[in-house]
């Protein structure tokens, strides 16, 4: 009997994997695809924190290109162009993220099994029984960061997020080393996305449950490349809004899982490695009664900031004529840090605001 099976091998798993290995216990992590990042998910667009959760010597590794600004596109094609005078986010490579992360996990001493799709989840009193379609495991505690569908939240019961958007993105080979980003707010309630990462350019879009995704991408794409240049295409679901509780007696969430994510941009990589930091500091593995701790130590980190970004998300939905306004009030140099949209209301965000 293991102390922590972990579901799902995204960063945010094998994060808490290397944490928790390193307290001591004994780490199992069962992810379904046979390799550690693979297909891909997600963007790989973040914010200069992603640093404190990456050793120094591996930068190079991960790094694509970094970006100081954006356009924002409305409906009519007015722009409005936001920037800083210091690096604003960083365009890494999605897929070595996950693999690092993985090998400090395995360096830690966690254990892994790829190729292996959990089919149920059960829990009692005494500890937890994990069902694969290869094998059963049996540990003290479950954590699902087994993304937005996740099968531990099904198989336990425990509630959804608020709202999905489905996401997708593709690349294309143009040659892009600028350092800023393109957002387009035509798309219905959320927006679309042209990053560039030094060799190729990421495009993308998230909308709402009954918009065709597909058709959102090539209206973004049009105006840059032909729909045969597109490559890579891949989509997901975005969890928006964490629910009540994300634990249950022995089993909790992290990550997209557990909707610990920006609302405002769907990414949830930074948020859930914070969640995860709070897991490792506040749960005993022994003591079903440490989730609760989890629960209130995660919320205190991230709540604020999921309040704030809901008013950003709110603003995708406005009309164009006060998107605009709002757009023409705040556009040039701005303050405000990417994963934190309460700098709305910060220092250096007025002091760029009245510059």
């Amino acid at each position: 009997m293991r102390d922590l099976i972990i579901v799902g091998a995204g960063p945010v798993g094998s994060h808490l994997a290397q944490k928790m290995q390193e307290k001591g216990l004994e780490v199992l992590l069962i992810e379904r695809s046979d390799e550690i990042g693979k297909p891909l998910a997600c963007s790989g667009h973040v914010s200069p924190d992603i640093w404190d959760f990456v050793p120094e010597e591996a930068r190079d590794r991960l790094y694509q290109n970094e970006i100081t600004g954006a356009n924002f596109h409305t409906e009519s094609d007015a722009e409005y162009s936001f920037y800083k005078n210091e690096t604003v986010s960083y365009v890494i490579d999605r897929v070595e993220l996950d693999k690092l992360k993985a090998e400090e996990a395995k360096d830690a001493g966690a254990e892994y099994r790829l190729g292996e799709t959990v089919e149920k989840v059960e829990e009692n009193k005494d500890g937890v029984k994990v069902l694969t379609d290869r094998g059963e495991y049996r540990a003290s505690m479950v954590a699902g960061c087994d993304g937005a569908s996740s099968t531990v939240r099904d198989q336990i019961g425990l509630p959804e997020p608020d709202h999905f958007y489905q996401g997708i993105l593709c690349f294309s080979d143009e040659n892009d080393p600028s350092d800023f980003v393109d957002v387009f707010l035509e798309v219905p309630e959320f927006f679309g996305w042209r990053i560039p990462r030094g060799d190729s350019v990421e495009y993308g879009a998230a909308v709402p449950k009954g918009e065709n995704p597909q058709k959102w991408l090539n209206k973004i794409t049009d105006g840059f490349i032909d729909q045969e240049e597109q490559r890579n295409i891949c989509a997901g679901a975005i969890p928006v809004g964490p629910a009540q509780t994300v634990t249950s007696e022995r089993v909790f969430l992290v990550g997209d899982a557990a909707a610990q994510t920006k609302p405002f941009t769907g990414g949830g990589i930074l948020y859930g490695m914070r969640a995860v930091e709070k897991a490792a500091e506040s749960i005993d593995v022994e003591d079903p009664d440490t989730l609760d701790d989890y629960e209130k130590a995660w919320r205190s980190e991230l709540l604020n900031e999921i309040r704030a970004g809901k008013i950003f998300e709110k603003a995708y939905s406005w009309p164009e004529l006060i998107q605009r306004s709002g757009l023409k009030i705040f556009e040039g140099e701005i303050g405000v840090h990417m994963d934190r949209p309460s700098t709305l209301l910060s220092f250096d965000q007025f002091r760029s605001l009245f510059r």
